[in-house]
């Protein structure tokens, strides 16, 4: 009888502890809600990778701006917006992302990111790392992302190592 009881209180454990795997991680700073933050893994030995953020969301009644972002993962960490002039695809240094009250922004492939270049080294899938965001009006926020199996649509095939980076202004 204790033998079942103990096995049914690790069978419930076990399946509490998946559960809370299986949930998105979600982050607050002030009124900006972060959820699902996740990298693509690194395609061999590429020096650059990418990070998305599919909901940031904006509860507040005034506007913020993402500022910054920051990490030690790479040499180099950037908001990046990819665009397409005259045919040709660019990725471009922004100065930052505006976040206008009660909508939320979308980081993720083929729009705005964030661009690491001189990775310390590859990412590998279900490593997980920090990125500290920087808002305007909220402040900084320490971000996990982990990383996930390359092969979305958008740039599981580009080299980001190769590409030109300019800056603009959104």
């Amino acid at each position: 009888m204790k033998r079942n009881i103990i096995l049914g209180l690790l069978l419930s454990l076990s399946i509490g502890l998946l559960g809370n795997s299986l949930q998105a991680k979600t982050y607050q700073i002030g009124n900006l809600v972060i959820t699902n933050p996740w990298a693509r893994a690194s395609a061999g030995m590429m020096k650059n990778g990418a990070a998305y953020i599919p909901k940031l969301m904006n509860n507040g009644q005034t506007q913020d701006r993402l500022i910054a972002v920051s990490s030690a993962i790479a040499k180099k960490v950037e908001l990046h917006l990819r665009s397409v002039e005259n045919g040709i695809a660019i990725m471009r240094h922004v100065d930052g992302l505006n976040l206008k009250p009660g909508k939320s922004a979308v980081l993720r492939p083929g729009g705005y990111h964030i661009m690491m270049m001189g990775l310390h080294a590859p990412l590998k899938i279900g490593q997980s790392f920090p990125i500290t965001l920087t808002f305007e009006k909220a402040g900084k926020i320490e971000v996990v992302f982990t990383v996930r199996k390359s092969g979305s649509s958008y740039g599981s095939k580009m080299d980001h190592g190769k590409m030109k980076h300019g800056k603009i202004k959104p």
